[in-house]
């Protein structure tokens, strides 16, 4: 009987191919981009997630200008495909399986910027340079664009293209001139080629495109970038003000919690001084309060001469 591997079905239940045929060969320059990520990956602990639409290569050569500066970051951007074979195999070799979810972030045209530094700062050094652009057929608007009433400065001859866009006008001088206010683009929809012809007669640049961070990868987390806004003084304020919420409810229910601890001990005391000044029991702290009470002339003169030398430094 003659068995053809050329079938399927006549094919072994499980088929081990040697492994030096079955290993996909990568060219010199996969393998160095490979290498260099492999190692932004371990160096780093903070990667910011990068939108690259529109921003062409000046702009990135700009804001990559101002990075080698500091705040110190580097951007990488490659083939999502390979990008996420490599952190996934990072993943994998590093044991840290949080690295998954940076993969699963690279879709569509993004990069990523690796950094030590303060992720606020980077954020700002990528997102301030902006590039002015014109409105262009098939784009999505990133805002709306609004052509406030007046006149156009375009010729009578050019009536058509406010036409079919619905817009009312009239003609003044021998200029067009728009009646009302006029929304010619919204944002998060696409341009049409009559708002993008009108805008580009007008003069008008409406957009402006630049990196924009969308998301935040540090300590395995995948965080909203709008966590780079809080500072380390709101974090503390917001602290503090717990600790006191939680020092006055322990007060009130007379619970010994920490941050009460300390309020506890001086409310004691208030109410130990206080029964010794009002009877003939008296103990070693309140003794001084006494004296106070009975010889109020001594500790005014030294109030003065305490605070002169303060008035003086200052």
């Amino acid at each position: 009987t003659s068995f053809g591997w050329g079938s399927h079905a006549l094919l072994p239940p499980r088929v081990t191919m040697p492994k030096e045929e079955v290993q996909k060969i990568y060219s010199d320059r996969k393998v160095a981009f490979a290498e260099r990520l492999h190692k932004l990956l371990a160096e780093n602990k903070n990667v910011l997630i990068i939108n690259a639409d529109n921003v062409g290569s000046q702009s990135m050569h700009v804001v990559r200008a101002e990075l080698r500066k500091g705040p110190h970051a580097t951007i990488l951007m490659g083939k999502n495909t390979m990008i996420k074979h490599v952190i996934r195999k990072f993943a994998n070799d590093s044991g840290n399986q949080s690295f998954n979810k940076l993969a699963d972030l690279c879709k569509l045209n993004v990069g990523l910027v690796f950094t030590n530094d303060d992720m606020k700062d980077v954020r700002d050094s990528l997102e301030k340079n902006k590039v002015v652009a014109a409105a262009k057929a098939g784009a999505v608007a990133p805002k709306d664009v609004k052509v406030p009433a007046g006149p156009t400065g375009l010729e009578p001859t050019q009536t058509n293209f406010f036409q079919a866009l619905g817009i009312a006008t009239k003609i003044v001088k021998g200029t067009i001139e728009m009646i009302t206010e006029v929304q010619l683009c919204t944002a998060g929809e696409k341009v049409g080629s009559s708002q993008a012809v009108l805008l580009t007669k007008l003069g008008i640049k409406p957009f402006e495109y630049g990196l924009k961070v969308v998301k935040v990868f540090t300590d395995g987390s995948v965080l909203d970038p709008a966590v780079l806004n809080v500072a380390n003084s709101d974090i503390i304020t917001l602290f503090q003000q717990s600790v006191a919420r939680v020092a006055a409810v322990s007060l009130q229910i007379g619970y010994p919690s920490a941050c009460a601890v300390p309020h506890m001990i001086v409310n004691a005391f208030k109410n130990l001084a206080a029964v010794a000044i009002t009877t003939e029991i008296s103990f070693k702290e309140a003794e001084k309060v006494k004296d106070m009470i009975a010889n109020p002339d001594k500790y005014a003169s030294a109030a003065p001469a305490a605070a002169a030398p303060a008035a003086a430094a200052a």
